[in-house]
């Protein structure tokens, strides 16, 4: 009985066996459903979330394509008023409407663009957008001042301006890293009021992409060929010369009747475009804007007066000589010790005065007293900052100034608050012997005379030679986005490397922007950054120090005064290319040892209103020939998601 009994529990456990084994491979299969599910799930936000962030993105580049075209559509309004016009002429001569429509598509319009790079644009959501139709329409055209009858195609009497309304409507297509695309469309009108200049006006000698004071009539010299953009001037005469050919983009004047055209046996006096000699060819250079003789000459400048005085008071209006009283009331160094009543002969020196209890900057900018030995503009990245490094003496005192108009005196552990915008840090150092640092509230500003408006802006004078002045390095920027710059000399300035615009304003190559030339203005490139280098009595002279004997400089360099001789002229090895984005007023041409040489006129200045800052001007009566300067306004009244996304 006992054998029965235990021989049954065996059958019992015997049938039990695999149980826990199909208990387990049920719950795994549970547990793998549930893992799938959830995968799937999980899978399914991310393809959603994915979708959507690229719908997103599409959306952000397409309405920024919007901006950036409807930006340019203003700039190339305001770029088609020439330099100068007739008093009887509209400034926005008829057709621009059209030729604005055909440059937005052309340049927008033929494939995706990138807004990588591309100005304020570069730190964009990645993206890219199409012009896909555009319309840009004159609605309507009145003048300011003028009689009862004067219209836009006919104006007549005192006309003091014109205002102008386009229609316009853009659609862009957007794109981010997916295939997901988003179309935005965009309608109003752009208002354009062009106020004249008049004719009897002060004028920034920035204006001209070339001015040259002497300029003999046949003296055996030419004019180097190539084409010259800007306007051009001379109190002399123009010299042409057989060894190429010339283009002028814009207009071309003298104070001559006549033009010389040299020739390898003699030189002809003319008063016209172009000159044939039998058996020697013909020089006929392209006046693409004109050429006009017999014009009355431009006044010069009789110092810089202005400059310097601009340092001490923000203003550079008053043109009577600075005293050391004047440099002694008005100037400190960075211990706050004002500057010698006896004079000085080196040293560095700020406008600062006591506001709101404190020691602030309260002038146009720095005072070098002495030569320097260098002077580096930097601009550095991911800032608001201009930073200005001065050297001089031996042993070495460098002064380092940064300028911030953004930031607020009191961060990083300064002093309290300020009723001035910006700080101004100060960091001098001795060869051998610790930095020292300070800073200061306020930054330099130029101070309008008339309503004491004021803008951060920087007149660097130096009362003495400037042995080097470049930026930190080839290719690096020197010039900060929205910072107006002037540096002056009371002699010699000598530029040993690049000094470039953190932005560039114009085009340097044909086809940059599609379609157009070099020189054209480039959307979004105005940040208000401006470089003016000017002596009254020296050479701005070129000392090209770096490897690859390329130069470019990013300014407006004038070596302009009455009774001057200067010019640019280079004192060191041969120059392979010589770059300059803005101008060069000159007393005298001299030699620049280029083997090539690019003068792109940084057009800004064209307007009359824009210029660096206290940088030398004149009087100009033109008799009858205008200028304008413009101002636009957006008014959308339609901004539409036309994007289908089902």
């Amino acid at each position: 009985m006992q054998a029965h009994k235990t021989s049954a529990r065996k059958q019992r456990k015997k049938k039990q066996q695999g149980v826990a084994l199909i208990t387990t491979l049920l719950l795994l299969m549970l547990m793998t459903g549930l893992s799938l599910a959830m995968v799937l799930s999980v899978r399914s936000d991310m393809l959603i979330n994915g979708y959507y962030r690229n719908f997103r993105g599409s959306f952000y580049a397409a309405d920024s394509g919007l901006n950036v075209a409807r930006q340019a559509m203003r700039d190339q309004v305001v770029a088609a008023i020439p330099t100068s016009f007739s008093i009887t002429s509209q400034p926005i001569p008829p057709g621009t409407d059209t030729n604005v429509r055909t440059y937005l598509l052309n340049t927008y319009g033929a494939g995706f663009k990138s807004f990588t790079g591309t100005g304020s644009a570069a730190s964009s959501w990645p993206g890219t957008f199409k012009l896909t139709n555009a319309s840009f329409t004159l609605a309507s055209c009145s003048v300011v001042g003028g009689t009862k009858t004067a219209t836009c195609a006919a104006p007549a009497g005192p006309v003091t301006g014109y205002s102008y309304l386009y229609n316009y409507s853009l659609t862009v297509q957007g794109q981010a890293q997916g295939t997901q695309a988003a179309t935005m469309s965009d309608r109003g009108s752009v208002i354009v009021n062009a106020t004249l200049i008049p004719t009897n006006s002060k004028t920034s000698f920035a204006a001209w992409g070339m001015f040259i004071d002497k300029s003999p009539e046949c003296d055996g010299s030419t004019l180097v060929p190539g084409t010259i953009t800007g306007p051009v001037f001379t109190n002399g005469a123009w010299n042409f010369g057989t060894t190429g050919s010339y283009i002028f983009t814009d207009t071309v004047g003298s104070v001559s009747p006549t033009a010389g055209y040299q020739f390898s046996s003699k030189c002809d006096e003319i008063a016209g475009t172009s000159d044939t000699v039998k058996n020697q060819g013909t020089i006929a250079p392209d006046f693409e804007s004109g050429l006009s003789l017999n014009q009355p000459s431009v006044p010069l400048p009789s110092n810089d007066f202005n400059q310097k005085r601009a340092v001490l008071d923000g203003m550079g209006s008053d043109t009577s000589p600075v005293s050391k009283t004047d440099l002694h009331n008005a100037l400190k160094d960075a211990n706050g010790i004002p500057y010698p009543s006896s004079g000085a002969s080196s040293g560095v020196f700020l406008p600062i005065q006591t506001v709101d209890g404190q020691l602030s900057i309260v002038g146009g900018g720095i005072y070098v007293e002495g030569n320097a030995s260098s002077v580096v503009l930097s601009a550095p990245a991911g800032t608001s900052q201009q930073v200005y490094t001065i050297t001089q003496g031996i042993p070495a005192t460098t002064t380092t100034i940064i300028t911030d108009p953004n930031a607020s005196f009191g961060q990083g552990g300064q002093g309290g608050g300020s009723t001035l915008p910006g700080t101004t840090t100060v960091i001098t150092q001795v060869a051998g012997l610790p930095p020292t640092t300070v800073s200061f509230p306020g930054v330099p500003q130029q101070i309008d005379p008339a309503t004491h408006a004021q803008t951060p802006a920087t007149m660097l004078y130096v009362d003495g030679n400037i042995n080097s002045l470049s930026g930190p390095g080839q290719g690096v920027p020197a010039i900060q986005n929205g910072s107006p710059v002037t540096v002056t000399a009371a002699q010699n300035v000598t530029i040993t490397g690049d000094i470039l615009y953190s932005t560039e304003p114009v085009t340097t190559s044909q086809n940059q922007i599609p379609g157009q030339p070099a020189d054209t203005l480039i959307p979004g490139g105005d940040t208000g950054q401006a470089l003016g280098i000017y002596t009254a009595s020296g050479d701005i002279q070129l000392n090209n120090l770096q490897i690859n004997k390329n130069l470019e400089i990013d300014a407006s360099l004038a070596t302009i005064s009455q009774g001057g001789t200067g010019g640019l002229t280079n004192i060191g090895a041969q120059i392979n290319t010589l770059t300059i984005v803005g101008g060069r007023i000159q007393n005298s041409i001299k030699n620049i040892n280029t083997k090539t040489r690019n003068v792109f006129f940084d057009r800004r200045y064209a307007k009359g209103g824009f210029a660096p800052p206290w940088f030398p001007s004149t009087t100009l009566t033109l008799g009858g020939v205008a200028s304008a300067s413009a101002t636009t306004t957006v008014q959308r009244v339609q901004w539409v998601n036309q994007t289908s996304y089902f």
